[in-house]
C-alpha cells in the first residue's frame, strides 16, 4: 500500500470513529422538559360545627377545627371591642377577624369603611365582586367581598340589622399571599364563612 493510500485510510477511520462518538454522545443526552411549578397538597378536615359560645351580642355557628380567640385592647376608643374575636384556623395559619360595633345614627359610616377596607386590596387584586346576603328572620343583612388575586385578604364582609348591631368579618393568612397555593384553603374556608353568615343571629341588643 502506497503512503497516499495508508494516510487516506487513516483520514477515514478518524472520521468514523469521531462520528461514532458523536452518535454516542447524542444518544445518551436525556431529553429535560421543565417541571409545571407545584405545590405540596393540603389535607382538609371534615366539616362539622358547633355553636360560638360565650357572651357575645351575637350568635353563629364555627368549625370544629378553628378555635376563638380575643382580640387584645381598644380600638379607635370603642367601647365594644371586648366583643371583638378572631375565629383562628391553626391549620391553615390563617384567622377571620370579627369585630363589632353598635348602630348609633352611624351604618351609613360603618358601611362605608367596610367598603373601604375591602377595596384597599383593589391595588393587588385581579377583580373584588360582591354578594348580598338577606336573613330577614334574623334580621341579618350584608355583603361579601370576594377579593380576588395575590392580596392579604381574599374574604371580608359585613352584617347588620340596620338599627342596632354591625359585624364585620376579615380572613386573613400568616403567610405571603400566593392565590394559587392558598387556591384550595380560600375554596375551603369561603364554605365556613358563608355557614358563619347564614347562622348569624343577635343575641342582646346594646
Amino acid at each position: 500500500m502506497t503512503l497516499p493510500d495508508q494516510f487516506m485510510k487513516r483520514m477515514l477511520n478518524n472520521w468514523l470513529f469521531l462520528g461514532l462518538l458523536a452518535i454516542t454522545i447524542v444518544g445518551c443526552k436525556e431529553n429535560y422538559t421543565p417541571k409545571p411549578k407545584s405545590y405540596f397538597r393540603i389535607g382538609l378536615p371534615e366539616r362539622a360545627y358547633l355553636l360560638l359560645e360565650g357572651e357575645y351580642p351575637y350568635k353563629f355557628e364555627i368549625p370544629v377545627y378553628s378555635r376563638i380567640s380575643r382580640y387584645a385592647g381598644k380600638y379607635s376608643g370603642s367601647d365594644t371591642s371586648e366583643y371583638w374575636i378572631n375565629v383562628e384556623f391553626p391549620q391553615f395559619h390563617g384567622r377571620l377577624y370579627i369585630t363589632y360595633k353598635p348602630v348609633v345614627n352611624n351604618l351609613a359610616k360603618l358601611v362605608d369603611d367596610a367598603h373601604a377596607f375591602a377595596y384597599k386590596h383593589s391595588v393587588r387584586a385581579d377583580a373584588i365582586s360582591q354578594r348580598e346576603f338577606q336573613n330577614p328572620a334574623n334580621k341579618v343583612f350584608g355583603v361579601l367581598f370576594d377579593i380576588k388575586g395575590n392580596t392579604a385578604s381574599s374574604y371580608q364582609f359585613y352584617m347588620t340589622d340596620s338599627t342596632r348591631n354591625f359585624l364585620r368579618g376579615a380572613l386573613y393568612f400568616d403567610t405571603e399571599p400566593n392565590k394559587d397555593s392558598l387556591a384550595p384553603v380560600n375554596e375551603f374556608l369561603l364554605k365556613d364563612i358563608e355557614r358563619l353568615i347564614e347562622t348569624l343571629a343577635w343575641k342582646k341588643q346594646i
